[in-house]
C-alpha cells in the first residue's frame, strides 16, 4: 500500500519565539540565505535582528537575504538638498506617526517602480507587517497636504536600528520630506543607522552609502544593545513629528 508523504507546514512563531537562520556569511553571490518558512512574527523579528529581510514576489516562495555591500543611511550623515529645506520652510506638509500604516503599506504596494513588472509587497507581507505594527514593532510615517494623505513611508524598529521597507509619493517631494522628518526622528532618539537594503540613487542623495555586510553586522549588534522604542509612536512621541 502506497503512502502519502505528508506536507510539513512551517510553525508559526510569535514575537517571543526566535528562529535561528543559517549565518549571512554563508549567502550566494547575489545574498540569498534562506528559502521557505513564512513571514509570522517571530520569524519576521528573528531575521531582521540577524541582518537578514524578506524579499520574494507572488509567484515564488519565500526568499530570506543578506546582501554584500549593505546600504545604510547613518542618522548623523543626513544630506538635506536646500530645495527641499525650502519645502519645510514653507510648512506645505504635515505629519503623523501610525495613525493609518495599512493605507500606508497599500500604497506602496500599489506605487510603480523603475524596472520592476510588479510588486514585492504581496498581500501575505501586508497582513504580516501589519501584525508587526499590531505588535508594536512596525511604523509608519504619514505625509498629508491639505488634510489629504500624500505620502508615507514604513518600516521595523528593533534597539536602535531602523529597517526602512518602503516609501510613495502622490505629490512632488511628499515622500522626500516624510524620510527627512523620520531620520531626523531617529537621530534625536540615538538610533545608529537605518538599513537601506540595497542601492538606490534617491537614498544616496540623502547620505546613504554601502558598507561591507561584516561591518553592518557588527554594527547591528550593538544597536540591538539598546531597548526597542516599542508601541505607537504617535501615543510615544505625541509632539513630533512636527516639531
Amino acid at each position: 500500500m502506497s503512502r502519502r508523504k505528508k506536507e510539513v507546514t512551517f510553525p508559526y512563531l510569535t514575537e517571543d519565539e526566535a528562529f535561528q537562520f543559517p549565518s549571512p556569511l554563508t549567502a550566494t553571490k547575489e545574498g540569498i540565505v534562506a528559502m521557505g518558512g513564512n513571514l509570522s512574527p517571530g520569524m519576521l523579528i528573528s531575521a531582521y535582528s540577524q541582518g537578514i529581510f524578506p524579499w520574494y514576489s507572488e509567484d515564488s516562495p519565500i526568499l530570506w537575504w543578506s546582501p554584500d555591500p549593505r546600504f545604510v543611511l547613518f542618522p548623523e550623515e543626513l544630506h538635506v538638498p536646500q530645495s527641499l529645506e525650502k519645502v519645510f520652510r514653507k510648512g506645505i506638509f504635515t505629519f503623523t506617526w501610525d495613525t493609518r500604516f495599512l493605507d500606508v503599506i497599500t500604497a506602496c504596494s500599489r506605487t510603480p517602480r523603475p524596472n520592476q513588472d510588479g510588486t514585492w509587497i504581496t498581500d501575505e507581507m501586508i497582513d504580516a507587517y501589519t501584525e508587526l505594527y499590531r505588535l508594536g514593532y512596525a511604523h509608519s510615517l504619514e505625509v498629508y497636504k491639505g488634510g489629504e494623505l500624500v505620502g508615507g513611508l514604513y518600516g521595523v524598529s528593533l534597539g536602535s536600528a531602523f529597517f526602512g521597507e518602503s516609501m510613495f509619493s502622490w505629490e512632488p517631494n511628499a515622500s522626500k520630506s516624510g524620510l527627512v522628518v523620520l531620520v531626523r526622528f531617529l537621530n534625536r532618539k540615538g538610533f545608529r543607522l537605518i538599513d537601506s537594503q540595497v542601492y538606490t540613487q534617491h537614498l544616496a542623495r540623502f547620505g546613504a552609502r554601502n558598507i561591507s555586510r561584516l561591518q553592518y553586522l557588527t554594527l547591528l549588534r550593538e544597536a540591538l544593545k539598546k531597548p526597542t522604542l516599542k508601541g505607537s509612536w504617535n501615543i510615544l512621541f505625541p509632539d513630533f513629528p512636527n516639531t
